[in-house]
């Protein structure tokens, strides 16, 4: 993957700034990140870390702002396609540090993924709604204000956000279900993978994944993996979605958030796909990026900020 990065960064990075002249001046990536500045990316340790599991993965980092709040939150899951190979909890801390320095709470998730014990279909899923569901338990201890929260992911975390809020739609026969899940009605996607049946290539060549690893075997009961799975097979969920993808992004390009938003909107739900000029896979989640001005404004926007 390391090199399958390196060889599409470079490809892409002599295309033309599509809609670079409309966006501001200060928003115009000219030096795309790359997989290797990503994994560097350092931010402050958070204020609390709460673990809900006995495995190492399960725990969450909340990343708490001045001032008494109640504090608007964003609900955060990193990405790195669904393994423990390429970090991502702690290079989301640039992102966290920047929004508590915000004025906005982060809680930020950690999971088992697929190649770690009990993760994958259906631990990572049950991984991701306790800790989503913790928000409530926590909410008056941390002054966090549970009418002004987003949901915001980065590539397979985008995947997972868009779970995330979708988990009203779960069958009650999907081991993830849970009575009365927190209600997230807005959620960002940075270089999100959320159509897994429909991007599977796009996931294997991307990420070297195959659609078993994250969304299980089929069984008797389960026909279809992708059922409880697949955020694009859980539509409408009554959420606002944003994709946001770096231009020059080729894990996830911008052709997959326009499909989705497609998929979304002929349900019934409302999407909208917004391209960070100059901009790369890893652009999408460093405070330190150009288009760091572009993916605030959205957050904050959706906080009503």
């Amino acid at each position: 993957m390391h090199k399958l990065i390196r060889h599409s960064l470079c490809a892409a990075a002599g295309a033309a700034a599509v809609g670079a002249s409309a966006a501001p001046a200060d928003a115009v990536v000219t030096k795309p990140l790359t997989l290797d500045e990503y994994l560097a990316l350092k931010g402050p340790a958070p204020d609390k870390r709460i673990v809900y599991g006995p495995a190492p993965s399960q725990f969450v980092e909340l990343f708490k702002p001045a001032g008494p709040g109640p504090h608007p939150v964003v609900l955060l899951l990193h990405g790195g396609c669904w393994t423990r190979h390429y970090d991502g909890i702690a290079q989301m801390r640039n992102m966290a540090g920047a929004m508590a320095k915000d004025g906005i709470a982060v809680w930020s998730v950690e999971y088992r993924r697929y190649d770690e014990e009990g993760g994958g279909y259906p631990g990572m899923y049950q991984d991701v709604a306790t800790a989503v569901d913790l928000l409530k338990h926590e909410a008056h201890a941390s002054a966090l204000d549970l009418n002004r929260i987003v949901a915001v992911g980065h590539s397979a975390g985008g995947h997972l956000a868009q779970w995330a809020v979708s988990r009203h739609k779960l069958p009650e026969w999907s081991p993830a279900w849970a009575p009365q899940p927190l209600p997230i009605k807005t959620v960002i996607s940075l270089g999100g993978l959320a159509d897994l049946r429909n991007e599977a290539a796009l996931i294997r060549t991307s990420c070297d994944c195959e659609s078993a690893f994250i969304a299980g075997k089929p069984s008797e009961r389960r026909p279809d993996i992708f059922a409880d799975t697949s955020p694009a097979e859980m539509l409408p969920a009554g959420v606002h979605t944003i994709l946001i993808h770096g231009e020059l992004d080729t894990i996830s390009p911008t052709v997959t958030g326009e499909n989705y938003a497609r998929r979304a909107k002929a349900a019934g739900d409302t999407a909208e796909v917004l391209v960070l000029p100059g901009g790369s896979h890893f652009d999408e989640v460093s405070a330190d990026s150009k288009s760091w001005v572009i993916i605030r404004a959205q957050i904050r926007k959706a906080l009503g900020l």
